[in-house]
């Protein structure tokens, strides 16, 4: 086991798309692909987030971390 995370995702990858889809062509792989990828990053909780989607997840600490005008250095 080299790195858990990474496996855990290939695994559910592997299971939960490429062992579903018989693709005919690589547009048709590339576009199933991206619907899969669209639904676990923006639509599916995740645990490890709290139980909300990783887009979710990452917009809040994205708004957590914006510095507010009081936290700004002043430029004197």
């Amino acid at each position: 086991m080299q790195n858990g995370y990474i496996e855990s995702f290939n695994g559910k990858f592997r299971d939960e798309c490429l062992n579903e889809h018989w693709f005919t062509t690589l547009v048709e792989a590339r576009e199933v692909i991206a619907d899969w990828r669209r639904d676990y990053n923006q639509v599916r909780p995740h645990s490890s987030c709290g139980r909300i989607p990783p887009a979710q997840f990452a917009a809040q600490y994205r708004q957590q971390e914006e510095p507010t005008e009081e936290n700004q250095p002043s430029m004197q």
